[in-house]
């Protein structure tokens, strides 16, 4: 059984999560990155890989091909063809090659937010346009404003952004939802981007990640998926990914789009990869646990503050915090100064608002939330 309540010193790391506040005393929960030790399975084959200590450049293991075929078919139900992955060196490169892969010059993508933000640049820098659509509340969760969404088609639309499951908001969408998506991107003609990293993290054991491309064959010919191991095993720091594109057309303009810039996976990506998705399981499972017992906490203590609400997080390790009630300019700098740091909603598309990240040790987090209740009370 792993301890996942051990708290590891990542001083002197150079964690980008920890970094930013070195010498302060305050507690990171901005950036996705959990403090936990990975898999020792992972941890095992890279001092296996770094014994060998011979560093050339390489391909992407045949055999990492089918885990990961096996893995999309065990897990979503998705018989995947062997050329229809691509490799990439992090899902931010993929959101932005889909950008320069689909349309052209002053053309509109759609984002709905609240939303990651490489989602806002990703148009700017393959000299798109982003038209962002507020995702609308109903039934106390998020969802799509599919009204808006049509709304905000013109001649000029070529591709839409989605995120499932949800950054920052945490929703797993259901496929009644996809299915409206899916039907929108067919009536228009537009491709779908689908960042789904944190498939492997549904915390509600009732909800199922459903891959949009599964949705229909029509749907998956119009669909690039992005995904990776590093939000669920907790190796973001080692650079792997993969897009899965069905379509040989858009696959080749997708490929095309990566020529002169983009770096192949490094050797110990795939290496981490590999004995993530061949021997992660069980860890996988245990997290998944801990994790429940995370969200429950800061949902518990988040309604004890005055002026805090929260979205429930059905899937990521990611808290949607809504702090307009309490009439503060700066939420985020608010609970920066109590010894807490989170992400700025603002960064997201949503004012107003903060993300937490509960992917730590529960001490910490037990502390961290003691801070904000205290600064709140």
């Amino acid at each position: 059984m792993t301890d996942f309540d051990q708290i590891i010193d990542r001083s002197g790391t150079s964690s980008e999560k920890w970094e930013r506040y070195r010498n302060r005393d305050v507690i990171p929960l901005w950036v996705a990155d959990m403090d936990f030790r990975s898999p020792q399975a992972v941890i095992d084959a890279l001092h296996a890989r770094v014994g060998h200590g011979v560093f050339g450049y390489t391909l992407p293991p045949g055999e990492l091909h089918d885990v990961v075929r096996r893995m999309l078919r065990q897990d979503f139900d998705w018989k995947v063809g062997h050329d229809w992955i691509v490799w990439l060196p992090g899902l931010v490169a993929g959101l932005n090659l889909a950008c320069r892969a689909v349309g052209g010059e002053g053309d509109e993508v759609l984002v709905p937010i609240p939303v990651y933000p490489p989602f806002m640049s990703a148009p700017r820098h393959g000299r798109r346009t982003a038209v962002t659509v507020p995702l609308s509340v109903r039934s106390g969760r998020r969802t799509f404003d599919f009204e808006a969404l049509e709304r905000a088609v013109t001649r000029r639309t070529r591709l839409l952004l989605l995120c499932n499951p949800h950054n920052p908001v945490g929703r797993a969408y259901d496929r009644e939802e996809l299915d409206q998506v899916a039907r929108l991107c067919e009536r228009y003609d537009l491709v779908i981007c689908s960042d789904e990293i944190h498939s492997g993290l549904l915390l509600d054991t009732d909800r199922r990640h459903i891959p949009i491309a599964t949705i229909s064959p029509e749907t998956a010919c119009r669909t690039i998926t992005l995904m990776a191991p590093s939000k669920t095993f907790n190796i973001p720091g080692l650079g792997c990914a993969f897009a899965v594109v069905p379509d040989p057309e858009l696959r080749s303009r997708f490929i095309e789009a990566m020529a002169g810039t983009v770096p192949p996976v490094n050797t110990l990506g795939y290496t981490a990869a590999l004995a993530a998705y061949c021997h992660g399981d069980a860890w996988q499972r245990e997290l998944l646990t801990y994790l429940r017992g995370n969200r429950d906490l800061v949902a518990q203590e988040i309604a004890l503050m005055p002026g805090l609400s929260m979205d429930r997080v059905e899937a990521t390790y990611l808290a949607w915090i809504d702090a307009r009630e309490t009439g503060l300019d700066d939420p985020s700098a608010f609970f920066e100064q109590a010894g807490v740091g989170l992400s700025d909603g603002a960064l997201f598309g949503g004012a107003g608002f903060v993300r937490l990240n509960f992917g730590c040790p529960r001490p910490l987090l037990r502390e961290a939330l003691g801070r904000m209740r205290r600064a709140t009370g």
